[in-house]
């Protein structure tokens, strides 16, 4: 095992409060058996989501993607929408944070092991913390790498849920990527199509028009969503279609978005080399104040026809 980051401290060793299946228990006492199906079988379903000045931001978009992936994965989460929504900012106001990155998720439990689990009870937790940059050199743009791994076809997965079994070969990938110098590692597709960072949606830039993979057979972000949003308000044109592994010495930009990547600029993937230039830098600015409520994307759309 790798020697912890000097000032590390372990997510099971902090200070603080984590709402699980309907109380607000202490940190350290926020524990699940060791024999939980879905630790054992994936089907664990997440969201990762931030804060901003108390601020969930699409906190009910969040929400219901997490009920949407539970019934993909064949079960239903036990907390209604709203309430997870209410239950974010009450464990925010118990945290004292007001800027954190927050995960709520649910899961099978203990009841019963074996492929079958049809009378585990489904179990529901939200924990919140402070996160800085997903990305330690996020401002000067990352160096991503390509991974051996491909995302499957979406008739071999649920490629729409967000769930944990899925990112295994995403750990993989990245602990790889790591390993060799890179930040993060790049993913094709089952069909040799460009797919997706381990954990963020790709964008490219080539004659002032942005292309992004159709994420057909991986998760369509939110953060993806937002951004194409603000792209088209200022103007942009955003093209969703298939790129080749042998397009991408042809773009001059690139980043990635996701919730906790936020923006990030890339500077080299799978070889190739890119400048962080003025559309990578707009989008990254109008996302920083769209999720601060410092700018709605009317006022973009009013601001680019100026």
């Amino acid at each position: 095992m790798a020697a912890p980051t000097p000032g590390f401290v372990p997510y099971d060793d902090r200070d603080g409060w984590i709402w699980l299946d309907g109380k607000m228990v202490p940190w350290r006492d926020a524990k699940i058996h060791v024999l939980t199906h879905s630790l054992h079988y994936g089907s664990c379903v997440f969201e990762g989501e931030r804060a901003y000045e108390g601020k969930v931001f699409r906190s009910t978009d969040h929400s219901k993607r997490l009920h949407k992936s539970a019934e993909l994965v064949g079960y239903k989460c036990p907390v209604p929408v709203a309430e997870l929504d209410k239950i974010k900012l009450e464990v925010m106001d118990k945290n004292g944070l007001s800027d954190c990155y927050i995960r709520a998720f649910s899961w099978r439990g203990s009841e019963m092991m074996g492929v079958s689990a049809q009378q585990a009870s489904i179990r529901t937790c939200v924990a919140v913390w402070f996160w800085g940059n997903y990305f330690a050199d996020k401002t000067k743009g990352i160096r991503v790498t390509m991974s051996d791994w491909r995302r499957p076809a979406p008739d071999t997965i649920p490629s729409a849920a967000k769930a944990a079994g899925l990112y295994m070969i995403c750990t993989m990938s990245k602990h790889k990527a790591e390993a060799e110098g890179f930040s993060d590692a790049l993913m094709l597709d089952y069909r040799g199509y460009v797919a997706e960072l381990t954990g963020a949606n790709v964008f490219l830039i080539r004659d002032g028009a942005i292309h992004t993979p159709t994420p057909d057979c991986f998760l369509n972000g939110l953060t993806r969503q937002t951004v194409i949003e603000l792209a088209r308000a200022r103007g942009f044109e955003v093209i969703e279609r298939h790129i080749t592994p042998d397009e991408l010495s042809t773009f001059s930009e690139c980043f990635i978005t996701g919730s906790a990547a936020e923006v990030t600029p890339v500077a080299e993937m799978a070889g190739h080399h890119y400048t962080p230039g003025n559309i990578t830098g707009a989008l990254a600015d109008d996302y920083s104040q769209l999720v601060r409520g410092k700018i709605s994307l009317e006022q973009i759309r009013a601001n680019a026809k100026v």
